[in-house]
């Protein structure tokens, strides 16, 4: 394994690489998310305890979760964002001089792990914690704003019944944020992978639900 201050530069020099492939995506997966999914990570990592180098792992996953998000936007979803991004994520590393299987192996399983549709379920401490720090920003306030975002986007409605959303399609005039919510935001907080995940998920999804009674009550 590296040592920590050399990962440290590394971190650095991902999170250039990042900044200058994402800075001009769409709002939803922007390098703003990715920033905020780091912010998860490390309040995630504190309160459950991890090592310095796993701290450091941890960022490394966090900054190049989403490295393959323009592909698979060009791609109108047939490439799969988390499964590229592993690839990239590894030849990015390997390109900025990492060669070390201890930083390039966790790394890359925690990217391939992250999506919510996925597969492949987190096994280790750095996979299971950007799980939790991506999904948290899929719920809570920040969720909810970026559920509008991309309904607005689409020109959907401003809001629906329940039912209107659950007997309608993806991207049409129906597929609403509260849509988003019902068929995903919703479940979320059932799929975290770490206690201080499910903590945090437990109180973004109170405030939703608060949110999304008061919209079917016209408030």
């Amino acid at each position: 394994m590296i040592r920590p201050n050399e990962l440290l530069l590394l971190r650095e020099a991902v999170r250039k690489q990042i900044e200058d492939l994402l800075g001009g995506e769409e709002g939803c997966h922007d390098f703003d998310h990715t920033l905020r999914v780091l912010k998860n990570a490390r309040m995630l990592a504190a309160e459950e305890a991890c090592s310095e180098t796993e701290c450091l792992l941890i960022d490394l996953a966090a900054l190049l979760h989403d490295c393959a998000r323009p592909e698979e936007f060009a791609s109108r979803g047939r490439i799969c964002h988390a499964e590229r991004g592993a690839e990239k994520a590894g030849e990015l590393l390997r390109s900025l001089g990492c060669s070390d299987p201890e930083v390039i192996r966790p790394v890359c399983d925690a990217v391939r792990c992250h999506r919510f549709r996925g597969g492949s379920r987190p096994a280790t401490t750095v996979a299971r914690i950007l799980h939790d720090a991506d999904k948290l920003d899929c719920i809570g306030a920040v969720g909810i704003g970026r559920a509008f975002h991309y309904a607005g986007k689409l020109g959907a409605r401003l809001h629906n019944t329940a039912e209107e959303a659950l007997n309608s399609s993806e991207y049409s005039r129906e597929d609403t944020a509260y849509r988003e919510y019902l068929v995903k935001l919703s479940k979320v907080p059932d799929r975290m992978t770490t206690a201080a995940g499910r903590r945090h998920a437990q109180e973004r999804a109170e405030f939703m639900r608060e949110f999304f009674r008061r919209m079917n009550e016209g408030e």
